[in-house]
């Protein structure tokens, strides 16, 4: 799954638009790289976002196979660090 798709669907950020204007703005991360809109997230990778006032990190722990997921289900498919 990509990257902005797996950010919006786990409800870490909101819409999928901004979750595109996060990667194209260069503030996401995946193991410590700058990602890229079509890079695709695996089970395991560390993702970093980058925000004004500091960054949080995140585990990839499952992918959806829905396009969303309900907000109780969240700590099925991500772990903050």
């Amino acid at each position: 799954m990509r990257v902005d798709k797996w950010l919006s669907s786990v409800n870490v950020v909101k819409r999928r638009t901004i979750a595109q204007d996060m990667v194209k703005s260069g503030v996401v991360y995946i193991n410590g790289t700058k990602a890229k809109p079509s890079k695709d997230v695996k089970i395991g990778d560390c993702i970093r976002i980058d925000y004004l006032k500091g960054s949080k990190e995140y585990e990839v722990l499952d992918i959806p196979k829905t396009k969303t997921i309900p907000k109780s289900k969240k700590e099925e498919y991500v772990k903050e660090l």
